[in-house]
């Protein structure tokens, strides 16, 4: 199972950590797995290649964290549509994916 969580401080998201896979089909061919990776890398590329907002990201198989420093009001709209379609897939396949919100 993929489990993403996003970590929220008084109505602000700060970023997100994505773990795990869907196990929904084998590698190279799980299209669940493929439309987590790529919401994550889009969200995460324009916090810090477009926007250019300081932020800690870090990524591996199966494995993705973006932690934003500053100006986290600049990358609410990014991560909410981040949270939103995680949201949806999560409705679509929940023995796949789980979406948490952490309160940090």
């Amino acid at each position: 199972m993929i489990r993403i969580s996003f970590f929220e401080n008084n109505g602000l998201i700060s970023g997100f950590e994505s773990k795990g896979h869907s196990m929904s089909a084998e590698h190279g061919y799980d299209i669940i797995c493929a439309a987590v990776s790529s919401a994550c890398y889009m969200a995460a590329n324009t916090v810090t290649e477009i926007i250019s907002l300081e932020a800690d990201a870090a990524a591996s198989d199966g494995y993705m964290r973006l932690e934003i420093k500053s100006s986290k009001e600049k990358a609410q709209d990014i991560l909410k549509g981040l949270k939103l379609h995680l949201t949806e897939l999560e409705k679509q396949y929940p023995e796949n994916i789980k979406v948490i919100i952490t309160e940090v």
